[in-house]
Parts: C-alpha cells; sequence; structure tokens
C-alpha cells in the first residue's frame, strides 16, 4: 500500500484568518447603522442577523464573488431604511461600500501551525493541493503574502463557487486516487460534504465561532474517513494514524 496521500486544503479559516476580519467590518457597520438610525429602534442583534440572512442567500446565488459581501452591507441598510421610514442617501451607501471592501485589505494571519503543519506534510512525501473559493486575484493575493506556492507549486485551484460540482472538476482534472485524497477545511458545506459526496477522505476543523453560511447538517459516507479535530495542528497525526490503521488491516 503507497503511505502518498493526496492532501487537498482549503485556505480561509483553515490555513489563513478570514472570518475574524468580516466580523470586525460587521461590528462598525452596525455601530454606523445605529448612529444613523434611532438607536432605540434597532438593536446590533437585528441588524447582523438581517446582514447574515441577505449575506447567505447572496453566496448561494453568485458565490465568493468579492463585491457581494459589501452589497450585503447596501441591501441592509436599504432594508433597515425601507422599514423605519428613513431615506437613503448615496453618501451612506458610498461609505458602506468602502466599509465592506475593506475587509480585503487586513493583513494576512496564518493560523498556529500553518508552516509546521504543511512542512511536515510535505517532508512526508504526501502531494499538497490547495483550493479556494473567491476572486482570482484576491485570493491569489493571499497565497502569495504567505507564499503557498512554495508548498502547493500548481496546484492551486480558485473557484467562484465551492461545491461538489467545482470539487468533482477539480479531481477529475488531476486524476486524483480517492482511496488515498483527503480535503481539509472549516465548512461542513464546502468543504466535508462535496468531499463526501466525491468519495475522498475529509478532515473537519471544527471552530467555535463558524460563520452560519458553513453549517449544515451531513451524512457520513461509511466508505470514507472523516474525522471532526479542533486546529490544523492535528491534521497530520490523524492522517498518520489513519494509514497506521489501513496498514494494520492489510496485514490481518
Amino acid at each position: 500500500m503507497s503511505l502518498r496521500q493526496q492532501i487537498i486544503f482549503d485556505l480561509d479559516d483553515t490555513l489563513i484568518h478570514c472570518n475574524k476580519y468580516f466580523e470586525e467590518i460587521l461590528d462598525r457597520f452596525a455601530r454606523q447603522l445605529l448612529e444613523w438610525f434611532d438607536a432605540e429602534r434597532l438593536t446590533t442583534k437585528e441588524i447582523i442577523a438581517k446582514q447574515t440572512e441577505i449575506d447567505v442567500a447572496g453566496v448561494k446565488k453568485v458565490g465568493f464573488v468579492s463585491n457581494h459581501f459589501a452589497q450585503s452591507l447596501i441591501d441592509t441598510y436599504r432594508y433597515f431604511s425601507s422599514v423605519t421610514g428613513r431615506d437613503t442617501h448615496l453618501a451612506e451607501e458610498e461609505h458602506l461600500a468602502h466599509l465592506g471592501m475593506s475587509v480585503y485589505e487586513q493583513e494576512v494571519e496564518p493560523y498556529p501551525g500553518m508552516l509546521e503543519t504543511l512542512n511536515v506534510l510535505s517532508g512526508q512525501g504526501h502531494e499538497l493541493n490547495l483550493y479556494t473559493g473567491g476572486d482570482d486575484f484576491i485570493q491569489q493575493r493571499k497565497i502569495d503574502r504567505m507564499k503557498l506556492s512554495t508548498y502547493f507549486d500548481d496546484r492551486i485551484y480558485i473557484r467562484a463557487h465551492k461545491n461538489a460540482e467545482a470539487l468533482e472538476e477539480i479531481l477529475e482534472l488531476r486524476q486524483f486516487n480517492r482511496r488515498r485524497t483527503w480535503m481539509i477545511g472549516n465548512s461542513l458545506r464546502t468543504d466535508i460534504a462535496p468531499a463526501l459526496t466525491a468519495g475522498i477522505n475529509s478532515i473537519y476543523i471544527k471552530h467555535p465561532n463558524e460563520w452560519s453560511y458553513n453549517l449544515i447538517d451531513i451524512k457520513e459516507n461509511t466508505d470514507t474517513s472523516m474525522y471532526t479535530i479542533s486546529s490544523l495542528e492535528q491534521v497530520p497525526g490523524i492522517i498518520a494514524e489513519s494509514l497506521a490503521m489501513a496498514a494494520r488491516r492489510n496485514m490481518l
């Protein structure tokens, strides 16, 4: 049995921080709306809830396009303007557009153990792949800032939509051996569920404050291995343990 595995990593909130920057912008957005509107008529909780509803609905339609988040802020502003009878103002919408796009100007920050994890796995001879959703320019900039091409070379896949169809296209493009392929990510919706559908192994990195879009109910595939962990640094151990178990089974 070959020990070499083909490992596909998600990028945002798997290798590098992402969601926390959106949360910071949403906090500023809510405070801005409370300032513009009568604070007694709106609450931070209902502002965030409506933005999340609009944001998730939009992502399902258009995917991870760069201007969608900013548009969700404007659409939320328009919604509360309508229900409260407050006029909208072009200058305010432009301010929100700038605020929303500023999330992509944040510094790229790796998750703890990113380099150590990639070094261990590449040092063991595994093939590392990167699969991320979003705008090509924005995602490639993150990849370049972290110098991730050192580990992934030309095995980098950026897609506007992350779903079962997109993953299947990648698996067929490079002719992955599905019995030796792993998907590593933080999203049940865009990482783990498609991996189960494709019949490959998966490792779900569960975060305590996950974006609601990423959370769905899934049915595990008994023909593949799925693990749930809490940190990136656990990945090499999980893969090594799985290979050891497979080797013992072959010896029986």
